[in-house]
């Protein structure tokens, strides 16, 4: 089985985010970057998947050259091989187009993504990428088994849990549950120097989204504790100063 797993360069969740250029540019100087921790779960599943059957594990990226640790380490924790699309990752879309366009010249078993990328959380590739390539795509899976050609799926719903049976190949994005991330050992890390990894130039495509301006969110105010005896002082806060009831 061959598995494409898509991946995220994301900033490390202990950052301080700023911006420069007016609040246009997000200011990477001194940024940490990371393997977006849902694209780490993929990965995970996808090793699980193919280990012991000959299957691959593909994974690829868009970005330029500042990615290319990102995607060593996944080639350390067990990925067979990698694939760098060489632009800017602009938005959701963007970068589905990108790979849809490498898939169809090499197709793949099953491809997954993260549920979403920690920097703009916008759950949005797995769909596009489904829709691109003319698959099933499901969003936000919790557990994921293959048997022969058929994979089954479970996802959390309102009120429950949602059982799928789906033919490969197909698009999902995987969540918390589907596998532990796996850290790389030393014989990883010293193999991923010597993996394949390709750079394919991208496509021409026309950008869907234009970024305007960031912001931060605006800064906490001071908190007032209420000993839990004195529900009449909270209810008068509550109407006098929050203005919520």
């Amino acid at each position: 089985m061959k598995v494409l797993v898509c991946i995220s360069n994301v900033p490390d969740t202990t950052t301080k985010i700023t911006f420069t250029d007016n609040n246009t540019q997000f200011n990477t100087n001194g940024v940490q970057f990371i393997l977006n921790p849902y694209d780490e779960i993929a990965l995970a599943r996808a090793i699980e998947l193919t280990e012991g059957d000959g299957g691959t594990v593909t994974v690829i990226n868009v970005g330029d050259t500042g990615t290319e640790a990102t995607i060593r380490k996944a080639l350390a924790i067990g990925a067979t091989d990698a694939v760098r699309i060489n632009a800017k990752p602009h938005d959701a879309w963007y970068v589905a187009y990108q790979i849809a366009q490498y898939v169809k010249t090499n197709p793949f078993d099953l491809i997954l993504t993260g549920r979403e990328s920690i920097d703009y959380n916008g759950s949005k590739v797995a769909g596009m990428l489904g829709e691109l390539l003319d698959l099933p795509s499901v969003s936000i899976i919790k557990k994921l088994d293959i048997e022969g050609d058929k994979a089954t799926v479970e996802r959390e719903i309102e009120g429950g849990k949602e059982l799928l049976t789906i033919p490969l190949p197909f698009v999902a994005g995987a969540a918390e549950g589907v596998a532990e991330p796996k850290i790389p050992n030393m014989r990883g890390i010293m193999s991923a120097r010597t993996k394949p990894l390709v750079v394919v130039e991208p496509v021409e495509v026309k950008t869907n989204s234009e970024i305007i301006s960031y912001e931060t969110p605006a800064p906490r105010g001071q908190v007032k504790l209420v000993a839990a005896d004195e529900a009449a002082k909270l209810i008068e806060l509550l109407h006098t100063e929050a203005k919520v009831i």
